[in-house]
């Protein structure tokens, strides 16, 4: 990576705090972080390490109990309701592990929908969500609605939605834990694919060791802390 080269995020000092019954939790405990253009990066560790809490806060869904969070140059605490949510529509695509697509829509409609949000005309919407169905593999399947496909038809429906704003980053929370090991392998490939072809920015939270194996860039996670941050292959 560059010197010069600005990253998509940044944290500094972050702590979140939760309230659980009377006690407080604290979920992340002074992280820092910066996700640089291109990377493939995971962030690993078990259930309650703080990976799926600092990827909410990156995905401007969270606020910080303390420090900054910076996304594509944008500090979101000086961000309003309004200007997180074009935020997340415009510079952020996210990959939900339950897929999150809308039942009664076909997988174009799936697709093309944060395009549609952002006002960009139908036919450029089109040329865009197929080539990108096309791209993952969903060619010939684009009218289909979510409960005549597979899971992993599903979440390549997601991920074409996620990249159809072509987003700053993507956001990928568990991708692999609704599916067989064969469509786990089949979209990590995707995944890779489009890192490495497109230069799509990724970042995965999992405790999955397939996934874990193929990051260029692994971030480990334990209580709240970054314990590793290590460049792989």
């Amino acid at each position: 990576m560059s010197d010069s080269a600005q990253p998509i995020v940044s944290l500094r000092d972050v702590t979140r705090t939760y309230a659980q019954g009377k006690t407080e939790v604290l979920a992340l405990r002074g992280v820092s972080l910066e996700i640089f253009p291109g990377e493939l990066t995971v962030l690993s560790g078990p259930s309650g390490s703080g990976k799926t809490t600092a990827l909410n806060l990156i995905g401007a869904l969270d606020r910080p109990t303390s420090g900054s969070v910076r996304v594509d140059g944008h500090e979101l605490a000086t961000l309003s309701r309004g200007e997180l949510s074009e935020l997340r529509r415009d510079r952020i695509g996210f990959v939900f592990q339950a897929y999150n697509l809308v039942p009664i829509l076909t997988a174009y409609e799936n697709a093309e929908v944060v395009m549609a949000l952002q006002g960009i005309d139908a036919k450029a919407r089109r040329a865009r969500v197929m080539g990108l169905l096309a791209q993952v593999g969903l060619e010939g399947l684009e009218d289909r609605r979510p409960d005549e496909m597979s899971g992993g038809q599903q979440q390549r429906v997601a991920i074409a939605r996620a990249l159809a704003a072509k987003p700053a980053i993507v956001l990928a929370d568990e991708p692999t834990a609704n599916v067989d090991s064969e469509t786990a392998e089949a979209l990590l490939n995707l995944m890779e694919q489009l890192n490495r072809e497109l230069k799509v920015t990724f970042l995965f939270s999992t405790h999955d060791p397939r996934v874990m194996a193929r990051a260029r860039r692994l971030i480990r996670m334990v209580d709240g802390r970054i314990v590793e941050d290590k460049v792989q292959g």
